[in-house]
């Protein structure tokens, strides 16, 4: 392992990212506004649990991420740049929205989920409505480059959610399959989001492609740290139930290379996949496995070998104090605790 992303602790991460959201305060603090603006409605259901996902809302990684993108080519930036950072969030809350449904989850970040709170039926509604108030939003900036980069995020997202239900409960899963499940449903947004930093300041086709590519590597990264965390983390960091893939029948990183050089474990696996609400003794089990045999640090490492690739990518880019940023998102991404 190289040493571009050098090694921290979760608090020297909690404290980078502090750092560079107060680089960002003022266009941060402007999105909020936006997205509570987005999501008032005149019909009083919407604008209800609009109001819910704004107060129970996350990171806002999304966002910044085009922010600063686009603040690598200069630090002024204008009311296109805050909308488009806002709509990155609302696709994301979408995902998230349809994301609980389909996992039957009763908790997002610590709240009830919308689905658990209103019913599948409204949370279903309400995933829609902010899709299509992203898209409307995202068309007043008639340009084609940014619709084809939100439309391809889109289609990417919904292709990774529907191969990643074929696959549940499949403990044959291979690397590649998850790899290219979780490229993407998180990747591609994050890559949509870098790209469209750039297209709204005039980068040229290669700064594209690199933003693109760093928004890649680092979902992909992000997203290897969750499934670790999903592990090692607790619930009251993670704001929902620990060894929730498992219990869903996700098979991830750690499961699947614990699985191909001990494949005597399965019954083992299999065992937890298929316990009862309520208890976790397998899960446990599992758990100490993965730990005994080193895969918990191994999917660490490899998360790390993607955010050094996402770091890699900006060097086209002249040196200024929004590419040092990104550069240190990728240190904040894969030593995060929640």
């Amino acid at each position: 392992m190289s040493n571009i992303v050098t090694a921290i602790s979760s608090r020297e991460a909690q404290s980078t990212a502090e750092r560079i959201f107060r680089l960002i305060d003022t266009e941060m603090t402007a999105v909020e506004e936006e997205f509570e603006r987005q999501a008032r409605s005149n019909i009083q259901i919407i604008a209800h649990i609009g109001s819910y996902l704004h107060q129970t809302g996350g990171k806002r990684v999304r966002p910044a991420l085009l922010i600063l993108a686009s603040k690598i080519f200069g630090e002024q930036i204008d009311e296109s740049i805050i909308k488009m950072a806002t709509v990155m969030e609302f696709l994301h809350t979408a995902t998230l929205v349809h994301d609980d449904i389909i996992d039957g989850a009763e908790m997002r970040r610590g709240h009830q989920a919308v689905s658990s709170q209103w019913g599948s039926d409204t949370a279903v509604l309400m995933g829609d409505w902010l899709y299509m108030s992203a898209f409307e939003t995202a068309l007043k900036q008639k340009n084609l480059d940014i619709l084809e980069a939100l439309t391809e995020a889109t289609r990417k997202m919904t292709e990774g959610e529907l191969i990643q239900l074929t696959l549940i409960n499949n403990i044959r899963i291979t690397e590649e399959q998850h790899l290219d499940i979780i490229s993407r449903k998180t990747g591609y947004l994050f890559s949509a989001s870098c790209k469209v930093g750039g297209i709204l300041r005039g980068a040229t086709q290669q700064e594209r492609r690199a933003l693109g590519d760093y928004g890649l590597y680092l979902g992909i990264a992000f997203q290897l740290i969750d499934d670790l965390l999903d592990f090692t983390s607790d619930a009251l960091k993670l704001g929902k139930p620990v060894l929730s893939d498992l219990r869903e029948g996700k098979v991830t990183l750690p499961l699947i290379r614990l699985l191909r050089s001990q494949p005597q474990l399965t019954p083992i696996v299999r065992a937890a996949m298929d316990e009862p609400v309520g208890e976790t003794k397998r899960a446990e089990e599992v758990l100490a496995l993965l730990s005994e045999y080193g895969e918990l640090d191994q999917s660490r490492i490899e998360a790390y070998s993607y955010a050094e690739r996402a770091q890699e990518v900006l060097s086209i880019f002249p040196d200024n104090q929004y590419r040092r940023a990104l550069t240190e998102i990728a240190q904040y991404i894969v030593e995060r605790d929640r």
